[in-house]
């Protein structure tokens, strides 16, 4: 394992400022080198350049991270004019799903820009103010070719057939088990390109790029701001048909579905479970309600609470991380069984990915409808919640539609 890098040697000096942008959208901004980002409907952060990294693997993997980022910000000198959550010195992270295989990172843009509302700003880390204009539009990928990843779909329903022996078996309740898909392409991919159709495409949900992982999360792992927490949990799931009428029985249906409801249930209880020793007070809604997004409806469920303690944003995503909608119920058992039939390592896919300003305040979604950039081209991922009653086609087709946020982002118009 490589050790973690250490706080950077000289003090970073940041100032933030307002701007007025007139409304550009802050992903045109972005240049195609070290750009990140964080988006949902218009508002949070995109950045470039490079002020500070941490690259660190393993079970100390989120431990190493919290250390070096308190390390990083008692050493930093701001000036921040603006005072929301997001501005001064800020940081943005991606992290391996497990132990191992997979690094995990922490980055600095030495450039931040920032809307909230009415209110745009500018973040400048050790560097001058540089003049904000739209960047080059990017190009599309050049001749994209989809094949299999680690398993074809018939594998894969074996592997998922296993899983519900297991679970019927009684080893464990629940498992969440993902597939790949490889892109190939004949140039680099620019990241902006998908960016900029996923943004468009699922303004609800949280459009991301830290390092080579990018996609459009619907499932925020967890929101702390100013002495609030609040985690969006995601589990049951079906297919859209793109006839209104059709969709909204289809939504009542899942609303109402024993196996769906069941899965939903165990997601929930997970996050309550690992927040509760960190909040003062919570709500947690007896019932979810269902998210409507383009392609798919998910059963979701928002749980809130006032932290009492002085746990980051990131310290309590490492408490969530793995919750029962990525990893499965009980989480040890769950994840045996993911390292034992996979067959495929996720490396970022379902980790915690997101940003965190110098209070600890911060957004972590779970990497999910995310794919990561590669020599060759892209490496997609979309994973399904196994339950006894899970049936291994419909399976395979949930997959398939998690896939189509990606997919469809990448091609040409």
């Amino acid at each position: 394992m490589t050790p973690p890098s250490s706080a950077p040697a000289a003090p970073l000096v940041v100032r933030t400022v307002a701007v007025d942008l007139a409304d550009l959208p802050l992903l045109d901004l972005l240049p195609e080198q070290s750009p990140v980002s964080w988006l949902r409907r218009g508002e949070g952060l995109v950045g470039w350049g490079v002020a500070a990294r941490l690259e660190t693997a393993g079970h100390t993997r989120f431990s190493d991270a919290v250390k070096w980022w308190s390390e990083t910000v008692a050493r930093a000198r701001v000036e921040d004019h603006v005072g929301e959550p997001g501005t001064g010195l800020v940081c943005f992270g991606a992290f391996a799903f497990a132990d191992e295989p997979g690094d995990s990172v922490l980055v600095v843009p030495q450039v931040v820009v920032g809307r909230r509302g009415d209110r745009t700003w500018l973040t400048t880390v050790s560097v001058d103010a540089p003049a904000l204009s739209p960047a080059p539009v990017p190009e599309p990928p050049v001749n994209l070719v989809f094949s299999d990843g680690a398993r074809n779909g018939e594998e894969w329903m074996s592997v998922v057939a296993e899983a519900v022996a297991r679970i019927s078996a009684g080893e464990l309740e629940k498992v969440v088990l993902a597939r790949d898909l490889m892109a190939t392409t004949d140039e680099p991919v620019d990241v902006r390109w998908p960016l900029h159709r996923l943004a468009e495409q699922y303004e609800m949900c949280w459009t991301f790029h830290v390092e080579g992982l990018f996609g459009a999360t619907p499932e925020m792992l967890v929101r702390r701001e100013r002495g609030l927490v609040t985690s969006r949990v995601l589990a049951g799931t079906i297919r859209r048909t793109g006839d209104d009428e059709r969709d909204l029985a289809l939504a009542a249906t899942l609303a109402r579905s024993s196996k769906d409801l069941e899965e939903h249930e165990y997601a929930v209880r997970s996050v309550a479970d690992a927040l509760e020793p960190h909040c003062s007070s919570m709500n947690v809604p007896e019932a979810p309600f269902v998210l409507h997004l383009p392609n798919v409806m998910h059963l979701a469920t928002d749980v809130n609470g006032v932290v009492h303690d002085a746990a980051t944003s990131l310290q309590l995503a490492e408490s969530l991380h793995p919750s029962a909608a990525v990893g499965g119920t009980p989480t040890a058992a769950a994840t045996r069984l993911i390292a034992e039939i996979e067959g495929m390592a996720r490396d970022r896919y379902a980790g915690p990915v997101g940003w965190m300003d110098a209070s600890g305040d911060g957004e972590w979604g779970i990497a999910l409808r995310s794919a990561m950039l590669t020599d060759s081209g892209v490496r997609l991922f979309a994973g399904c919640g196994i339950v006894a009653s899970s049936d291994p086609e419909a399976e395979l087709a949930e997959s398939q539609a998690k896939f189509v946020p990606v997919r469809d982002a990448l091609a040409a118009d």
